[in-house]
């Protein structure tokens, strides 16, 4: 086929990034805001030698999976992928795309992977459950202060505050600070000049609570008429934290390395799993709460924790999973009457924030069978392979995955059990395949869907030690 060439396609399958995939006289074409079993007239856009893009120009025939999309820049906005797909289906692209990783890349065996994979988890309601949102600010035509989101791929600024998966606070919230920056001549920050003060506002939103924080991340050292704007937002009593973070860098890194708060509390509260959680602008934890409590409990059920092993959770942030895991550790010793100073729980985390975060948590759930250490985990596990051992590790590891050192130590300690929580299929899979490599073996693994209307997805794996 050659660009700018007209076809008509039927829609097969969807790819890893959720766009569409069909066929012309054999040659394969990934066409985006696609449905399985739709029939499309497309554009051509990109040709390589044995697949190519195209542009949807019309839909011929819709899928029976196709829906209309309750927010209307989901087909420009770079945030929701599968909008237009039915949830149903949703789910099925992401048990596959986990199964199919695990399949691909893990190496492992089609039937054997069907007798022990569990269901997708979904969500309840796979809209507004975002806890976290972060907006980039920009100026319009007019010279007028937008925010929105960036469009896909890009970093130009489509304007809304009314995200479809964030909390309902935030467009209230987002039109304030526009306001606000109007009235006092604050302009946004452009990323070409380096000039304007606001890049992004984070807005967090304890799911139990009901706390609100605001942090206004700036390109300067303070903020102006900061008591005007800490007035418009108050009028809410839920926001009771709210904040500015520094970043001056030429930097695609959203927030600064500190944060000063110019109202209320440097953090919100929020509970998880029946633990409280201090949660500050830097903190890292998972955005969906109805859902992550799905997910932690499918990680601590694979952990089976009986009161006397020695754990630990590598990549453990402020602590969640950490704790949600002494716990168990807590109420199985004591139901069993074990001393419970002798088995712990050790998390490891390069953020000194979170660390902090990790041992304050802690400290308000009264929880003493733990304890937390601050290190990348690459350098940390290499450098003490004599001291750590372990009978379950819980590795959460970032998009990336673990390195192969880390993953060597890991072995290296002997555990029993491996529970490796993901949000990257891909990079689960590839490191399943060393740890299958080196002595273990995948017993069961289950996709939870954190994220609904995006092609991302969080998984859980077990493996054990042979």
């Amino acid at each position: 086929m050659n660009k700018n060439d007209i076809a008509q396609v039927e829609i097969v399958d969807l790819g890893t990034d959720g766009n569409g995939i069909g066929k012309v006289n054999g040659y394969t074409l990934f066409i985006k805001d696609t449905v399985p079993g739709d029939i499309v007239e497309a554009k051509v856009i990109k040709v390589k030698k044995n697949y190519g893009y195209a542009r949807v120009e019309r839909v011929l025939q819709p899928s029976s999976f196709r829906v209309e999309p309750k927010c209307e820049y989901a087909k420009s906005c770079g945030g929701c992928q599968l909008q237009q797909i039915s949830y149903e289906k949703q789910l099925e692209f992401k048990h596959n795309k986990v199964r199919n990783n695990l399949i691909r890349i893990g190496g492992i065996d089609s039937n054997y992977l069907d007798s022990i994979m569990e269901p997708i988890v979904g969500a309840d309601n796979p809209f507004f459950y975002r806890n976290k949102a972060q907006f980039p600010f920009g100026t319009d035509k007019d010279g007028n202060p937008v925010c929105g989101f960036y469009a896909g791929r890009t970093h130009s600024i489509i304007a809304n505050t009314d995200c479809k998966l964030g909390a309902d606070e935030n467009k209230t919230i987002l039109e304030k600070i526009l306001d606000y920056m109007k009235s006092e001549n604050i302009s946004s920050y452009n990323e070409e000049t380096g000039k304007g003060l606001i890049r992004h506002v984070l807005i967090r939103k304890g799911y139990h609570t009901g706390e609100v924080m605001v942090c206004l991340v700036i390109n300067g050292d303070k903020l102006p008429a900061s008591d005007k704007l800490i007035k418009a937002l108050t009028i809410d009593k839920n926001v009771v934290s709210i904040s500015i973070s520094i970043n001056k860098k030429n930097t695609n890194v959203i927030m600064g390395d500190n944060y000063k708060t110019i109202y209320g509390k440097d953090t919100i509260e929020d509970t998880l799993l029946g633990l409280k959680f201090s949660i500050s602008p830097l903190s890292f934890y998972q955005v969906n709460p109805v859902q992550v409590e799905k997910l932690y409990t499918i990680a601590l059920d694979y952990a089976d924790l009986q009161g006397t092993e020695e754990v630990w959770d590598i990549c453990c942030g402020i602590g969640t999973i950490t704790l949600c895991a002494a716990k168990r550790m807590r109420d199985k010793q004591i139901e069993k009457g074990i001393d419970t100073s002798k088995c712990f729980v050790h998390g490891l985390e390069i953020v000194p924030q979170a660390i902090d975060d990790a041992r304050n948590n802690a400290k308000v759930n009264d929880i003493n069978n733990v304890d937390f250490v601050c290190a990348a985990a690459e350098e940390y596990l290499p450098s003490h392979r004599d001291k750590i051992k372990a009978d379950v590790i819980i590795l959460d590891p970032p998009r990336k995955g673990m390195e192969e050192d880390a993953l060597r130590i890991v072995i290296g300690a002997g555990p029993e059990k491996v529970v490796y929580v993901s949000c990257d299929s891909a990079t689960l899979a590839r490191d399943v395949k060393f740890l299958e490599e080196n002595g273990y073996k995948l017993v069961k693994a289950r996709a939870c869907d954190m994220f609904p209307q995006t092609i991302h997805c969080e998984s859980v794996a077990l493996l054990v030690k042979q």
